[in-house]
């Protein structure tokens, strides 16, 4: 598997380490790299992370074999329609987002018939981001789940498959909309609540992080992933999120009633349950 030249839609931290895998395991001839940016593309230049840039999408993308959408998913669709005309035919357009769902279809019908999309989800993502933060082997021992559909083109979906097996990663497919069920609640259930779960101390007393200790730093470690990124991810997959929330507020409002009932012996059982699915996770 070789691809003559990849455009990397966003070179942040996924879209610099897949730059930097792809010139590890030799895949790409050339990598161009695409971004907001003018500073942060010279950066990944003169480390290597690409060879070239473009501030334009469209001109990243012309004559492409592989494009990467590694961009905030709230913006896919809007680049993906300025650079269809430069498609050249048979190019792969694939992802690196936690949403798929409905989105997927959308890329799909915006690419056809010139690309074929194929969506992947890296499961490498850190609360650190930027190129300074990449890693060639971010997605090494790491799973990646790759959601075709009835209309995925069958050769381009086998080369996704065989890119992320490359770097290293276990494939899981899953249907997009499944991915989203799964994902809103192991992924952007737990990140919703980590910036509010800041928030909320915030309005007990700031002061009080002073005060704080490991275990409060990592439970809302993820609070510390890009803003504009989460927002994306929370409107578009906001169907799954919103009933979560509903349940955690069920869960919430049971311990209440343990805690103003003085009962210790539901609150401990709540805990041990709790308990005993964590240890299972590993």
């Amino acid at each position: 598997m070789y691809f003559a030249k990849v455009a990397i839609l966003g070179v942040g931290l996924i879209g610099a380490s897949l730059g930097l895998a792809l010139k590890k395991y030799a895949i790409a001839g050339s990598v161009i790299g695409y971004g907001r940016t003018k500073e942060n593309l010279l950066r990944a230049q003169e480390r290597a992370i690409i060879d070239s840039f473009e501030l334009d999408a469209a001109a990243a993308c012309d004559q492409a074999d592989l494009i990467v959408f590694a961009t905030p998913v709230g913006v896919f669709t809007d680049i993906a329609r300025h650079l269809t005309p430069v498609l050249k035919e048979g190019t792969i357009i694939t992802d690196v987002g936690s949403v798929k769902g409905r989105l997927v279809g959308e890329m799909e019908r915006i690419l056809a018939p010139r690309g074929s999309f194929v969506g992947a989800h890296p499961i490498a993502g850190s609360d650190r981001s930027g190129i300074d933060a990449a890693s060639a082997d971010l997605f090494s021992k790491a799973q990646c789940v790759v959601t075709p559909t009835k209309a995925t083109d069958q050769a381009a979906l086998e080369k996704i498959i065989s890119l992320w097996r490359a770097f290293g990663s276990a494939v899981t497919l899953l249907e997009p909309l499944e991915h989203d069920r799964i994902y809103g609640a192991v992924s952007h259930l737990p990140h919703l609540l980590a910036y509010e779960l800041i928030n909320t101390i915030a309005d007990i007393d700031s002061t009080y992080f002073n005060f704080s200790g490991r275990g409060f730093k990592d439970t809302t470690r993820i609070a510390g992933s890009q803003p504009e990124l989460w927002r994306d991810i929370c409107k578009l997959n906001r169907e799954n999120i919103l009933a979560y929330i509903e349940i955690f507020k069920n869960h919430l409002d049971r311990v209440s009633t343990y805690l103003k009932n003085n009962d210790g012996e539901s609150l401990l059982k709540d805990f041990r349950e709790a308990r005993a699915l964590r240890e299972r996770i590993g």
